[in-house]
């Protein structure tokens, strides 16, 4: 049977006191789609809201699967995105969050989110998250009260990645969040392609890491 994967996108277009213009990131939602097709997976979108989201990283469009997912089947299914309260999401073999700035602004406490990713990962489904996305994990006490990150091996964009880039327009810093909640924090250079699968959770560092982190999905559903 095909396997069903879910991407949960943000519906934030705007971040921090100057309104810096945000959405989710091109390559880290084109990147891992381009995986899950080649592994002829059925791909879905919901938001959390159920309004078209946003796009950010437009200029990079040249990029290959950057083009295609433009052109192609992505960005027209990722427009219609359901509300992610209207989905059965335990169909799904594998929940996806991509980053960019915009998961920062309503996914940190969106109690729904935190509900989704808790059940999918105690049915032991597939959890993947990339760059900021993995802020969906933050906040998230399992069966057992315990955070879902503690003692997991997790990447996300690092403080030093953010202190270069949009460190006046984050409400917090992730990886700090996220150690502070127990993750064993992985991070490489600046930029550079870093994914980590533990169990079945899979992280990557920045927008380099997501086709590595949509390959890690596809290799643990098929195994």
């Amino acid at each position: 049977m095909k396997k069903r994967i879910l991407i949960i996108v943000s519906n934030a277009n705007a971040i921090g006191p100057h309104n810096r213009r945000t959405g989710t990131f091109l390559p880290e939602v084109a990147h891992p789609y381009a995986e899950f097709d080649k592994a002829g997976y059925q791909i879905d979108f919901a938001s959390l809201t159920g309004d078209t989201p946003y796009l950010d990283a437009l200029n990079l469009a040249d990029d290959p699967d950057n083009l295609t997912f433009l052109t192609g089947k992505g960005w027209a299914s990722m427009q219609k995105a359901v509300k992610l309260s209207d989905v059965d999401v335990s169909k799904y073999d594998a929940v996806f969050v991509p980053g960019g700035l915009a998961p920062m602004v309503d996914m940190p406490e969106n109690a729904l989110l935190k509900k989704v990713i808790a059940e999918t990962y105690e049915r032991n489904a597939v959890v993947g998250a990339v760059c900021h996305g993995p802020v969906s994990l933050l906040n998230i006490k399992l069966s057992d009260g315990s955070y879902l990150v503690n003692g997991k091996n997790i990447a996300s964009f690092t403080t030093e990645e953010e202190d270069n880039y949009a460190r006046p327009d984050v409400p917090f810093d992730l990886q700090t969040a996220l150690t502070n909640q127990g993750a064993i924090f992985h991070a490489a250079s600046p930029w550079s392609a870093n994914s980590i699968a533990d169990g079945h959770i899979v992280t990557g560092q920045n927008p380099a890491s997501a086709k590595g982190v949509g390959e890690k999905i596809v290799a643990i559903l098929e195994s």
